[in-house]
């Protein structure tokens, strides 16, 4: 079996942490956001018990703002070998491992406590050589500030060479089922191509995150594109049981793309993202299962005027309704609702209950990618 699944939060760090404990030789990882105590301490191990560890992180996002500092300090000081990710890139958005040379992880989720204990998050580990030769390529050329180039027909994605292409033919060659889980869809090619999948009769599965926790400056274009491929009879869906932050296409039951790739034009345009493309059973399969059990436990997103707008109000960012052109009275709205949306904005009772209720799902939801 040369590729298999990781689906989180159920698999736990266990599996990373036991593939770190295993490394004898050597161990590259490179990861946007790295914090998880256990797994820092793992690292540190290897290093103290002689195995040969670099690690990669992403100094800081676009904000300015740097998470990896006290990370970095540890690391640092117990001797592994640390670098800030490649300056050609706005960022690394890129989540991967290889230890020893002979097995790479190609993951969605962050090296945070949060995303192994409580995001639906993905990775595949592969094991076939010349995967695991070509991420450990381009972790040595983004190590040593080089330009790396992909070889032609490889399972691996990479950002910004190839992502948007590859990500377009896959949804292009969908005949029957397409299931999406992504936390951004903005990008206007690939909205493009799943509205062209849902017209020639493929049945479009899409799990987003709610619009409040998008960025200001993201909700117009976020919106706007589940609005656009709702419209056109896909299905738009948000997580009820579990926070979404895996990136995941599945096609027909019959292959699959997993990875750090957001579908919105920074991550393909000018980030360095991974993510890998496969067909095996062994990753599809146990996907699909998945993929159905979370659509059951999930909810219909309201994406109408009303609907927008009363997610909104969950984080106080109603004036995104004016970005949005929402046709919606404050007023009428809070007659209809019982004055539940008036009692909210000036702290009443209600209002309160309401905020407590959405705090639980979307905690984190401002900084996580």
């Amino acid at each position: 079996m040369s590729r298999s699944l990781l689906v989180l939060p159920e698999a736990t760090a266990q599996p990373l942490l036991a593939a770190i404990a295993g490394a004898q030789q050597t161990l590259r990882i490179k990861m946007f956001l790295f914090s998880d105590p256990g797994l820092l301490a793992a690292v540190i191990a290897a290093k103290k018990r002689g195995v040969d560890v670099k690690v990669m992180l992403n100094p800081a996002r676009r904000s300015g703002e740097t998470e990896n500092e006290e990370s970095r300090r540890k690391l640092v000081e117990a001797g592994v070998s640390v670098l800030d990710s490649n300056p050609a890139f706005d960022l690394t958005h890129e989540k991967s491992m290889v230890v020893d040379a002979r097995e790479a992880y190609v993951m969605s989720l962050n090296w945070e406590t949060r995303n192994v204990t409580e995001t639906r998050d993905y990775a595949v580990i592969t094991r076939h050589p010349g995967e695991v030769a070509e991420i450990t390529a381009c972790f040595d050329a983004d190590w040593h500030r080089k330009t790396f180039d992909p070889p032609a027909e490889s399972p691996l994605i990479w950002c910004n060479t190839n992502g948007r292409e590859r990500f377009a033919h896959f949804i292009d060659r969908a005949v029957h089922s397409l299931w999406l889980e992504n936390e951004r869809y903005q990008d206007a090619v690939i909205i493009e191509r799943v509205v062209r999948a849902a017209r020639r009769g493929v049945k479009v599965h899409i799990v987003a995150r709610p619009p409040h926790t998008l960025k200001k400056e993201k909700l117009i274009e976020g919106v706007g594109g589940l609005r656009i491929m709702a419209d056109v009879g896909c299905k738009v869906h948000k997580l009820k049981h579990i926070r979404l932050h895996g990136k995941m296409m599945l096609a027909d039951g019959a292959r699959a793309i997993v990875g750090s790739v957001n579908l919105a034009p920074g991550s393909f345009d000018a980030r360095r993202e991974l993510a890998i493309e496969v067909e095996d059973a062994d990753v599809v399969g146990p996907l699909e299962k998945v993929a159905k059990q979370d659509w059951d436990e999930s909810k219909a997103l309201d994406l109408t005027d009303e609907g927008l707008f009363l997610d909104l109000a969950k984080r106080h960012k109603e004036a995104g309704a004016a970005e949005l052109v929402l046709d919606v009275h404050e007023d009428a709205h809070a007659e209809k609702h019982g004055h539940a949306y008036a009692r909210h904005t000036t702290g009443g009772d209600a209002g309160g209950k309401h905020a407590e209720s959405g705090a639980t799902e979307h905690k984190h939801h401002g900084k996580h990618e």
